[in-house]
């Protein structure tokens, strides 16, 4: 596709820090969901600082040649999840997700060693564009349904007849609200100028949280709980705690896990170390399948061959010692983000000088307490909006890839149709504590069909 910026640009000042924040908000839901889903003393704050610092690492490690954004991976909530099962104190469950984290990082490294011995052309033979192609529209569609979920909830939390905490707000209202989000993004990415062109989901999110906070502020005003979307007590008691001013209403050190993981130390045995490994490591592999299909996917959209320069050994090196740094301080092991990619297919800015200082913003602003009660305190509606496009994007760009495959061919169509199927069925695997997600599982069916109809061999692709 045609970029505004390519890999090596470098946009006025102005701009890079425009398009930063950009994709700092892009990235962000999805990075502070994560520790907010597993709790027990992890933080969105902390998320921020390790997304941001694994990014750094990623960065160094591919010599600043590939613009991806590393955050939090939901591929190891059941992992993370299963570090504080079972009675497990709240230290020894930090120490757990952090060693963990080791573990998967590892395997990274040990992969990226085994590629640089062997090669990639291996992995161009059993994942062709004919498999990576619909699984990365696989990874879009997947989430399809988190986007419209979240576009059918706001903030503002009351109890129900059964004494559950719900949404006030009406379903309607908050759809509204998303739609408001995503037609704004749309409509500067189609009409704008070339400035907003480049920061659509910046100016969308903005612009659905003003719509929001809107209709919020009347239903206060008129004390109709069906439209108070944004909870704007989540702003009040960050930047006024206890009622008053002080040193915390405007920084705050993040809750790093490294503080309270090693008082755990004394509490560690063998058994549950093997444990850890055992849930933590297979995930790793799984990932490895993810972050070759979003590899393949970006170069396909910046018309660079990532896997070979700056090599798949490089950016598996960097995507594993980012995630042990960044679990090191927000305790979530980091992924190459599909929103990431998404916001550069869309934007058409592949500069990763931009993509640096959206690292370096995301580790300033976790100190930054208004900063992180404000992104704390957009609304689900609002960056479900957002996320119909970004998701759409993703699914899309998957497409992309197999616009020139051959589906006269019955081996191509299968291949294709299976891995959609399977996918988007929500098929997963279990193997006792492990579970393979539905996007991996799809990727594993669509190779071995595949390989039945004689994937090694050259095909038509034009």
């Amino acid at each position: 596709m045609k970029l505004q910026y390519d890999i090596t640009d470098k946009p006025r000042m102005s701009s890079r820090i425009t398009l930063a924040l950009q994709q700092m908000l892009a990235i962000l839901a999805a990075t502070i969901a994560v520790p907010m889903i597993v709790g027990h003393g992890l933080t969105p704050a902390a998320a921020m600082f390790g997304a941001g610092a694994g990014t750094i690492i990623y960065q160094i490690m591919t010599k600043g040649k590939s613009p991806v954004f590393l955050g939090s991976s939901f591929s190891f909530l059941g992992a993370m999840t299963a570090a504080f099962s079972g009675g497990i104190s709240m230290t020894l469950g930090l120490l757990g997700v952090l060693i963990g984290a080791v573990f998967a990082g590892l395997v990274y490294v040990v992969l990226a060693v085994v590629v640089r011995k062997i090669g990639v052309d291996w992995i161009d033979r059993i994942m062709p564009p004919v498999v990576i192609g619909p699984t990365v529209s696989v990874i879009g569609l997947c989430l399809a349904g988190n986007a419209v979920s979240k576009m059918r909830s706001g903030s503002v939390l009351g109890l129900s007849e059964a004494g559950d905490l719900v949404p006030l707000a009406g379903e309607n209202i908050a759809i509204l609200c998303g739609v408001v989000t995503m037609v704004i993004t749309i409509l500067c990415s189609v009409y704008g100028s070339r400035t907003l062109k480049l920061i659509p989901f910046l100016v969308g999110i903005l612009g659905g949280y003003l719509f929001s906070a809107i209709i919020t502020g009347i239903g206060y005003a008129a004390g109709i709980d069906a439209i108070k979307i944004i909870d704007f007590g989540i702003l009040s008691d960050a930047i006024l705690p206890n009622g008053l001013v002080s040193f915390r209403s405007f920084i705050s050190v993040p809750d790093f896990i490294f503080i309270k993981a090693f008082q755990g130390i004394s509490e560690i045995s063998p058994t549950y170390v093997v444990t850890i490994l055992t849930a933590y490591v297979p995930v790793a592999f799984v990932g490895f399948a993810e972050h070759v299909a979003d590899h393949k996917n970006l170069s396909s959209i910046i018309n660079k061959d990532l896997i070979t320069d700056p090599g798949l050994e490089k950016t598996l090196l960097g995507d594993g010692l980012g995630s042990i740094v960044g679990s090191f301080f927000g305790g979530c092991p980091n992924t190459t983000y599909g929103e990431s990619i998404a916001c550069v297919a869309l934007t058409g800015n592949a500069a990763t000088i931009t993509t640096f200082y959206a690292a370096i913003g995301c580790m300033l602003l976790s100190f930054v307490t208004p900063f992180v009660a404000f992104v704390n305190s957009i609304p689900d509606c609002v960056m479900g909006g957002l996320c119909v496009v970004l998701y759409g994007f993703i699914a899309v760009s998957g497409l992309r890839m197999i616009q020139h495959i051959d589906l006269e061919d019955n081996r191509n169509i299968f291949v294709i149709s299976t891995i959609l199927v399977v996918g988007i069925g929500g098929m997963t695997l279990k193997f006792g504590a492990v579970t393979i997600t539905e996007i991996a599982t799809a990727l594993i069916f669509g190779v071995i069909v595949n390989l039945l109809g004689g994937g090694g061999r050259k095909r038509k692709t034009d």
